[in-house]
This record gives C-alpha cells, sequence and structure tokens, in this order.
C-alpha cells in the first residue's frame, strides 16, 4: 500500500495518477468527461491499476480533486482543483510562487507560498472568451478540431485582433475576420493573443511572483506558453508533454502520502518532499 492515486474530474476531461512513495508515476489515463463523472472516474481508476499492474488493495490513499470531485465514490477525501494545483505544480517545480491554470470552462491564477499553500487566487468563469472552450469553438467554427489547432498555428503570419470581451461578441469578430478574406491561422493566434492577455490581467490580480509556472490543456500548445513569456517578460515552467493536464491529479496523489504520513500509514514521499 505504497501507492496513491489522484484523480481530477475537470469539466472537459478527467484524468488519474498513481504515484509511487519514491515519486515515480506508475500510471496515468486521460479521458473525456462527459455527463456521468462517478462512472468515468471509476473507469480511469480501474484502467490505471489494470495497466500498472496493481489491485486496489495496493493503494494506500485516494484523493479526488476537480469540480466533479463529489462524484467520485471510491476515494479516502477530496480537496479543491486549486490546492491540488499548488501542490503538484510544487511537486514538478519546486521553486513555483504563481500558477495559471487554463481549462475547458474556467482560467485559474493563484499565489502561492514556500509551503505550497495558496495565499491569493482569481477565477474567470463567467464567459467562455477567457477559456479553452472559446478556442475549441473557434477551430470548429473555422472547420478544424481541436488536435488540428496547433499545427495551425505554426502556419500563422500574424495576429489580427479579437477584443470582445464577451464569447458572443468575440465570434462575431472571428465571423467578421472570416469574411474578409483573413487567415484562418491567424485568426486562431488572435483567439490566443486575446485569451493570454486575459489571462496575464488575471495573473496581475493575485499579485504574481517569479516562479510562474503554467498549466492545463491548452498550454500544450507552444505558442500560447511562448507569448505568455512575452508578456511577463520571464521564463516560465511547463510540465513536459501531457503532464500538463495532469497538475491537479499529481497534487491530489503528492497529498495522499501526505495524508498516509500523517496517518503513520507510511513515510511520505522521498523525492519532492518541498512539494509533499
Amino acid at each position: 500500500m505504497d501507492c496513491t492515486v489522484g484523480i481530477d474530474v475537470g469539466s472537459t476531461y478527467t484524468k488519474c495518477v498513481i504515484l509511487s512513495a519514491d515519486g515515480k508515476i506508475v500510471s496515468r489515463k486521460l479521458a473525456q468527461t462527459g455527463f456521468k463523472l462517478g462512472e468515468v472516474s471509476a473507469r480511469l481508476l480501474n484502467e490505471t491499476l489494470a495497466e500498472s499492474g496493481l489491485e486496489r488493495s495496493d493503494i494506500g490513499y485516494v484523493i479526488a480533486t476537480g469540480f466533479g470531485r463529489h462524484q467520485v465514490e471510491d476515494k479516502d477525501a477530496a480537496v479543491t482543483d486549486l490546492t491540488a494545483a499548488a501542490r503538484g505544480t510544487a511537486f514538478f517545480f519546486p521553486d513555483t510562487r504563481t500558477v495559471l491554470d487554463i481549462g475547458g470552462q474556467t482560467m485559474k491564477a493563484s499565489r502561492i507560498d514556500e509551503n505550497c499553500k495558496v495565499d491569493s487566487f482569481r477565477l474567470n468563469d463567467k464567459c467562455a472568451a477567457g477559456t479553452g472552450a472559446f478556442l475549441e469553438k473557434t477551430a470548429h467554427y473555422m472547420g478544424f478540431k481541436t488536435e488540428d489547432v496547433g499545427p495551425l498555428l505554426t502556419t500563422s503570419r500574424e495576429s489580427v485582433s479579437i477584443s470582445g470581451v464577451c464569447a458572443v461578441f468575440a465570434e462575431s469578430e472571428v465571423i467578421n475576420h472570416l469574411s474578409q478574406g483573413t487567415a484562418p491561422a491567424d485568426i486562431m493566434q488572435g483567439a490566443i493573443s486575446s485569451l493570454i492577455k486575459r489571462s496575464v490581467q488575471l495573473m496581475k490580480r493575485v499579485r504574481a511572483e517569479p516562479g510562474y509556472t503554467l498549466v492545463g490543456g491548452l498550454l500544450r500548445f507552444r505558442t500560447m506558453v511562448d507569448e505568455v513569456q512575452d508578456k511577463l517578460g520571464q521564463k516560465v515552467n511547463v510540465p513536459e508533454g501531457d503532464l500538463v493536464q495532469f497538475a491537479a491529479a499529481m497534487g491530489a496523489a503528492v497529498l495522499g502520502h501526505r495524508r498516509m504520513q500523517q496517518l503513520g500509514m507510511g513515510t511520505g514521499l522521498t523525492v519532492g518532499s518541498g512539494a509533499a
């Protein structure tokens, strides 16, 4: 029972990770959340266990996070996604002091202290123009799939202005640009620039400090990372590959080891102790 599980039930995707006591990812899975939150979390847990060759009895603690955390039946505890993301980003990058998380339905900025406690946070969840949903909708409107966004951005020559503060108004700007013959790649770049502008404003509202770590599915697009760095004038941390989507799930698993240690069920993580 040296392993823990973190399950992040997000609005768009659900992530599950198994973390060993020596800080190694034993297995991880991701799937679209859909509308049966309890079922998708149970299925991912079973799949990660099967892939790792572990049994449920080998898991010492399960922590759920995300907006659907209370729908996860097989859990020992639940924590907010802000708490989990703070732990997960600091596990990846111990120098983290500011976290920007751009998800499908929300954008979150938080400032954390040296003990991974959230000092301040702000959410932009009132309008889709400040989230990944707007980028996906923009891509689909122009006839592209979400997975086409990355390759499409590499062909952009310039960023057109999309200034609408509401998704409806912003979509009208997209339609207008298309009617004028603007290249889809430049429209997509404009949509990303608009989103990054909002994200930097959100970070300023939490009095962001150096030690910036970016997470969330949209940060797998390198152009977004580059633009945030340009706006901040600072280097940023980004987990490698698809781990950028697993920060909250990782944080939940890290907290699982911490809880086990507090309960006398384990010795805690032997690596990444600064985050645990």
